[in-house]
């Protein structure tokens, strides 16, 4: 069945909502942050705080509380099936080691799915001040105000975002960045993905690019991408929702040259 749009406009108010009072309630723990309990997870930069999980629970319980139905997956707890065909996917803190480092370049990440497909995306950054939302066929918006991809600019005259973690080989980490170097690129990377991706839409990145990374990352900067007139790769829906996957997001004008640049730093495995 079709989503109505009062099943959108619903759970779209709740999504900027719960993005905002997260935001409020991780800047109360940033001012306290030298008392947090911080775990390492995959590596020594993959890190997670109580703050993550504590933000993680507060989403995930007044979504129960208004669409008990609806599916949720988090980085924290992982993912609990539903019924209705919506499935909420958050990064309650993407840009953990910028958060613990007391730099402003992480954010809050909150997507719905509807039978798999990405229909809203919202990213709030409270230290920068900026609440980026999208939902599907509603446009794209930062502070309200409507934003989308630079449709005249390639890699060669704007920056393109870059990620990378423990799961990508250094080869191909080094084989993306000379190859981006020689087209007369440069790369940005400021420790969250899903900020990355929200600079596409909003016409400041050329695209964004990462060969390994998760659902909870990148699911809401692809609304965002594509309600602003950007283009992205599928994320695989299912079972592989909980697996990561590669990643890029980008204005159509330099679409083919990051698709290959992409395709030559993952050959280089």
């Amino acid at each position: 069945m079709p989503i109505t749009d009062d099943e959108l406009g619903a759970r779209f108010g709740l999504a900027q909502s719960l993005a905002r009072e997260a935001g409020a309630r991780a800047l109360r723990y940033l001012t306290d942050r030298e008392r947090l309990v911080v775990e390492m997870k995959g590596s020594p930069q993959d890190v997670v705080s109580i703050a993550d999980q504590e933000i993680e629970r507060l989403i995930r319980s007044r979504v129960a509380g208004l669409h008990p139905g609806d599916g949720f997956l988090g980085e924290e707890d992982g993912l609990r099936e539903g019924e209705s065909g919506f499935t909420w996917v958050v990064d309650p803190i993407d840009g953990t080691s910028a958060f613990l480092n007391g730099m402003p370049s992480w954010c809050v990440s909150i997507a719905v799915l509807h039978r798999g497909t990405p229909v809203i995306g919202v990213v709030d950054a409270p230290l920068l001040g900026e609440h980026y939302a999208a939902a599907s066929g509603r446009g794209a918006t930062l502070n309200g105000v409507p934003i989308a991809v630079d449709p005249t600019r390639t890699l060669r005259d704007m920056p393109v975002g870059f990620g990378a973690n423990h799961h990508a080989p250094p080869e191909t980490v080094a084989a993306f960045v000379a190859a981006l170097h020689a087209q007369g690129g440069l790369f940005l990377r400021i420790g969250s993905g899903a900020l990355m991706i929200a600079y596409v839409a909003a016409g400041r990145l050329a695209g964004y690019f990462e060969p390994y990374m998760h659902a909870w990352d990148c699911l809401a900067g692809y609304c965002l991408v594509a309600e602003a007139g950007g283009w992205h790769l599928p994320f695989p829906s299912g079972s592989g929702l909980t697996r990561g996957s590669q990643v890029l997001a980008v204005t159509p004008p330099a679409r083919e040259e990051l698709l290959c640049l992409a395709a030559l730093a993952m050959a280089a495995r």
